[in-house]
């Protein structure tokens, strides 16, 4: 399963554009009687989580980053008055 096979208007999308379009293929997915001729909507349901899965986790690294950053300044300005 590679999203490198997805159109690029989906790979650009958000996580939250992105959630939606998953949720609107799961939905109509369910609604459908005869799942034999679906394959091809399972499996770019199956690309669309990978990259879902893939920018959350980007996401989450940026947000730890930057969470790390702001701990070292504070930290760094309270050694800062410790010391004067």
């Amino acid at each position: 399963m590679n999203e490198k096979n997805l159109p690029d208007d989906i790979v650009s999308m958000s996580l939250n554009e992105l959630t939606n379009l998953a949720d609107k293929i799961i939905k109509k997915l369910e609604n459908e009687n005869n799942l034999e001729n679906k394959s091809e909507e399972y499996t770019n349901l199956l690309k669309i989580n990978k990259l879902i899965e893939k920018k959350f986790q980007k996401n989450f690294k940026e947000i730890l980053d930057k969470t790390n950053l702001k701990i070292k300044d504070i930290k760094l300005k309270k050694n800062a008055k410790k010391v004067t």
